[in-house]
């Protein structure tokens, strides 16, 4: 393993322990529809009883989620971010018992997917009220998928398995023939679930990188071609001073730390696995806005950009990676994203070894989520101790055009 602080190796040593011992199941900030009261009573068909609910399971100091018979569960997303960050570990140090945790968790992930798709697809394991819309339990989205199938391709390029290379291309289908796309003149724009037609920036690129990276895997031209267009609109709606707001509808202009980093690192990956530098700008003024205004003291990761509180552990996870995964473009990212892990584990960091999810001004919410405060710290740790990408970059190419995804959709 690459040589880092030892504070950090044995944090995240502490981590997957914890995580492990739990079986990946756990609890999550929005599953509070999976209550069985809730289900019980008529209030379950009012979206206004599912928003309140949710709010308050994820508000809560307190977890009250065995009053409210919530049970824990495996979120597929956060499989694949323990996945991802299992096979970083496993590509530097052949430790056998990491090789056995990425096959289990790789059978989770093949045995959790959402049937009657155009290729492999997840979504969350619980039912999710927006404003805007409900989404049932297990409906596919862009974010949980992209996240997944480029777990499997990790797993493919470390482990050699074509089948996982096939998983990751398959999910390609999902994204082109299941989600919904809008046209405009700069582009395309997928949607999140194949019940909207919301158009949100991370999804949109979170989307082109996935598609590049398997134009790069296969070298089908179709994939870059989406993919490019994906790049352009979500390029064309970035402010002047550098930053993206969330979304297009107008209760969507709010400007996050953790949003903004999927933007960067999507449009990162997008260019290297595509070969094209015409977004350098973009991605350059989006990095600059990113360092100047989601940090306090060059540690603290803001959750807004002109707000500290709540400081949440997504956005310590995702600051890490965002300035491991674009260390070129500035000679101290290494240095920072260690000292934000440091500051992340000596301040949110339970002896029991996950992480809590929110310090807030005056109290800190020390509730353990498995998905967005564990597996994201278990990704963004993997990520720094080991100095990814540890990738071969030149990934075989592999003629997955006329092969089976190896499953019923």
């Amino acid at each position: 393993m690459k040589m880092t602080d030892q504070k950090i190796e044995s944090a995240l040593q502490s981590l997957l322990e914890y995580c492990s011992n739990q079986g990946w199941q756990g609890c999550d900030p929005y599953d509070g529809l999976n209550s069985r009261v809730l289900k019980a009573t008529p209030f379950r068909r009012s979206k206004l009883a599912r928003l309140v609910l949710t709010q308050f399971c994820k508000r809560s100091p307190i977890n009250l989620r065995s009053f409210f018979l919530v049970e824990k569960g495996y979120n597929p997303k956060g499989l694949g971010l323990f996945l991802s960050s299992l096979v970083r570990l496993y590509s530097v140090q052949t430790d056998e018992e990491y090789k056995e945790l990425l096959y289990e968790i790789i059978q989770l992930l093949k045995g959790n997917y959402s049937r009657g798709y155009s290729g492999y697809c997840w979504g969350y394991n619980f039912d999710w009220q927006s404003r805007t819309s409900f989404v049932p339990k297990g409906t596919p989205n862009a974010v949980c998928t992209t996240f997944i199938a480029s777990a499997f391709l990790d797993a493919y390029t470390v482990l050699g398995d074509e089948e996982f290379a096939t998983i990751g291309r398959s999910a390609c289908d999902f994204i082109l023939r299941d989600l919904n796309i809008a046209s405009k003149k700069s582009g395309i724009c997928f949607s999140y679930t194949p019940l909207d037609n919301q158009k949100v920036y991370n999804v949109n690129l979170l989307c082109a990188a996935l598609l590049s990276r398997v134009y790069k895997l296969t070298g089908e031209w179709e994939l870059l071609n989406y993919a490019d267009k994906a790049v352009s609109l979500t390029t064309s709606y970035q402010n002047q001073d550098g930053s993206w707001y969330y979304g297009t509808l107008p209760f969507q202009h709010w400007i996050d730390n953790f949003h903004t980093g999927f933007n960067l690192v999507a449009l990162s990956n997008y260019m290297k696995f595509s070969g094209q530098n015409k977004f350098y700008g973009s991605l350059q003024r989006g990095f600059e806005y990113f360092k100047s205004h989601f940090f306090m003291q060059n540690i603290i990761p803001k959750y807004y950009h002109n707000s500290l509180h709540p400081i949440d552990i997504h956005s310590v996870a995702q600051s890490i990676i965002t300035l491991v995964e674009l260390k070129e473009l500035a000679p101290d990212n290494i240095f920072e994203a260690e000292n934000i892990a440091k500051w992340g584990i000596e301040n949110m960091q339970d002896p029991q070894g996950f992480f809590y999810f929110q310090k807030h001004k005056f109290f800190t919410n020390k509730i353990s989520y498995m998905r967005w405060s564990n597996a994201w710290m278990s990704y963004a740790l993997s990520l720094l101790v080991t100095m990814a990408p540890n990738q071969n970059e030149e990934e075989e190419f592999v003629d997955l055009n006329n092969r089976k995804a190896g499953a019923d959709y």
